[in-house]
């Protein structure tokens, strides 16, 4: 991103938090219509007065208004990152940006009522069609990953040429024209406009918008005072404060990236002052801060696109997926304890842990996100949920002057807002296109047959090739189009071998994420690296390690029923148990520490017994328990177990 110079920095600022500002209205217009109509009767007080669009207009003004973001902050070319303002030919794109989404916002009526691929487009439609895809491609390329960009263009490209290509592969014959139609005027298939990205322009902004007063508020210092109060005192403590911190913080920030910047600048530092080595410091802030987007409640979003796309309620959602997220954490924090052992990495000294009275002083942020939660929960909209707790945060931070938010802090708050928005929805308008893509020449269908002929009735062997699939996809794109892409593929092939829609859904939502820790693309890392001074490779191996629950978790949905509530309380708390102990067990492997440090025949037989017991899924449950329990207890009080004192640091 650039680091924009006066006057640009105050043009841009202002720009960007008058966008962010509409966004906030437009979510909570409905909220404040009913409020008006309840108090004061249905009289003047229409739609039209708290100036609710429909669907399709939001989509137009949403991209409108934010894709020339994409072009004033960042540069054509990454190393051009420092250049202090836009070019001409920056100021060109921005402007040639809009005319599409402007045309969208204009005539959504007449868009809206006509025959798609029957009627045909105008000259003028077809070139502004042209043009949207153009400087669409452009941004992506920009602001969110040129892979991505090639993704999309891939997509378009296969929808030109894929009549040409043989068995399962061939469609039929697309013109250009219906190429571009595709893309930019069919919202109902998807593409530039669809529902995808109503999802964006109005739930996820929302919650963006909540996230940028979260931390405004200096709510992140909360999470981080309360982190270290509670864990700061025992072994690693910093590497268990970041597990907390980014626990936290990561479910309202929808970016593993932006939870690494904003977590790991506190925690890397203090991890390696306390003997962490620079890679290990960067890979488990890494791997907490993707975890992040897996906690309830709002799961960086993408709880409310899992709702859109399955049409299941979110509450349930977030209920079928918190015992799998508690798993997660709790695997990485048993990862970072054995780590700690292992290393002899103490605790941080009594002066750099805050007393709960410090803690105190910031506890009254909590109220807004306990609201949030309630407000979700009773069923209200996101948007009125995430309208109504952003408003509160701003109330209730002023009640001490260390939180109170002045005009200052909160235009920088809209502003920061509008400038993930911008990246979010260049990002889901791209996936847009790639859904459609994959709808109208059924690549989708065909994909299935592709990976249904492989895995040749087994359904383990079809998760491990869906699996590898999300990775593949999901590197260097942000979690949200990630997870939509690889949920187009994968969960109807899930479906077909009789997975349930939820567990199929979240499945492929697990291996999105993870993608962001696993090398050799994994952005999660590669910023957490920047943060450490390591190198990148290194820490994303060693983010894959502690992350390595993310991938039992992920499996567990389709054996293990029980983590999603299901199944009885028996049922739940044997496969739960199971989770636990083989989690442990792995963890301790690749730690090499349990009780003490394990020889090699120790962690051989931990990683062995772990493994089984997690994956095992063609035993009985009491079996797969009865063998992680005694494998634990072996290796506990015998085998590979030694009392000596852990090594010292390096």
């Amino acid at each position: 991103m650039r680091d924009l110079v006066p006057p640009w920095r105050w043009l841009i600022t202002a720009y960007a938090a008058l966008i962010g500002f509409v966004h906030l209205w437009l979510g909570g217009a409905g909220l404040m219509e009913n409020i008006a109509r309840h108090f004061f009767g249905a009289g003047v007080w229409t739609r039209d007065v708290f100036f609710i669009p429909e669907p399709l207009a939001l989509r137009g003004f949403h991209l409108a208004a934010l894709l020339p973001l994409c072009f004033l902050c960042f540069p054509a070319r990454r190393r051009a990152g420092l250049q202090a303002k836009p070019s001409l030919p920056d100021l060109a794109l921005s402007l040639l940006a809009l005319l599409p989404s402007l045309y969208i916002l204009s005539e959504a009526g007449s868009i809206n009522a006509r025959m798609e691929f029957i009627e045909p487009l105008s000259p003028r439609e077809f070139w502004l069609g042209v043009l949207a895809i153009v400087t669409l491609l452009e941004a992506i390329r920009r602001a969110v990953a040129p892979a991505f960009a090639a993704v999309v263009a891939g997509a378009l490209l296969y929808m030109h040429v894929g009549h040409h290509l043989p068995g399962v592969l061939q469609t039929r014959p697309f013109s250009i024209a219906m190429i571009v139609e595709t893309a930019f005027f069919v919202p109902i298939v998807g593409g530039i406009y669809g529902p995808l990205t109503g999802i964006v322009a109005g739930t996820i902004a929302m919650f963006i918008l909540f996230g940028a007063f979260v931390q405004a508020s200096g709510t992140g210092r909360l999470f981080s005072n309360f982190g270290m109060a509670i864990a700061g005192r025992y072994a690693g403590g910093p590497a268990k404060v970041a597990v907390i911190t980014s626990g936290l913080f990561g479910t309202m920030s929808g970016s593993t990236v932006s939870n690494v910047a904003a977590t790991g600048a506190i925690t890397i530092p203090m991890m390696k002052r306390l003997g962490y080595t620079p890679a290990v410091a960067g890979g488990i802030e890494a791997a907490a801060s993707t975890g992040g987007a897996l906690m309830p409640p709002v799961m960086g979003a993408a709880a409310f696109v899992m709702s859109e796309i399955t049409q299941i309620a979110y509450g349930e959602i977030i209920v079928a997926a918190s015992l799998g997220a508690v798993l997660y954490y709790f695997a990485l924090f048993v990862s970072v304890h054995f780590e700690a052992k292992r290393c002899g990495i103490a605790a941080m000294t009594a002066g750099e842990i805050p007393s709960w009275r410090e803690v105190a002083h910031d506890a009254h942020l909590i109220l807004p996100i306990v609201v949030l939660v309630w407000l979700l929960v009773a069923r209200w909209s996101g948007n009125a949920a995430a309208f109504a707790a952003t408003v509160l945060m701003v109330v209730v931070a002023s009640a001490r002057r260390r939180t109170r938010m002045g005009l200052a802090a909160i235009v920088a708050a809209l502003a920061e807002a509008a400038r993930t928005m911008a990246v979010l929805a260049a990002a889901v308008a791209g996936a847009g296109i790639v859904t459609a893509a994959l709808t109208v020449t059924g690549l989708a269908v065909a994909f299935g047959g592709i990976v249904k002929g492989l895995a040749g009735g087994s359904l383990a062997l079809l998760c491990v090739l869906l699996m590898l699939t999300a990775l593949v996809l999901g590197m260097g794109v942000p979690t949200t189009p990630a997870y939509i892409i690889t949920a187009a593929l994968g969960s109807p092939v899930l479906r077909e071998f009789g997975v349930d829609l939820l567990p199929a859904h979240l499945f492929m939502f697990y291996f999105a994420v993870l993608a962001d820790a696993t090398p050799p693309v994994a952005v999660a890392s590669f910023a957490a690296a920047a943060i450490a001074g390591a190198d990148p490779l290194l820490t994303g191996l060693q983010a894959l390690r502690f992350a390595a629950a993310g991938f039992v978790v992920g499996f567990a949905f389709i054996y293990d029923p029980g983590i999603l509530w299901r199944g009885g309380a028996v049922a739940i708390a044997i496969e739960t148990a199971t989770l636990v102990l083989a989690l442990s067990l792995m963890a301790s492997a690749f730690a090499g520490f349990l009780r003490g440090p394990l020889g090699l025949a120790g962690r051989g037989v931990a990683l062995a017994a772990g493994a089984a017991a997690a994956f095992g899924h063609a035993m009985a449950d009491p079996v797969r328990l009865g063998l992680a329990g005694l494998s634990f207890a072996v290796l506990w009080f015998g085998l590979g177990a030694s009392r000596q004192p852990p090594a010292t640091a390096a």
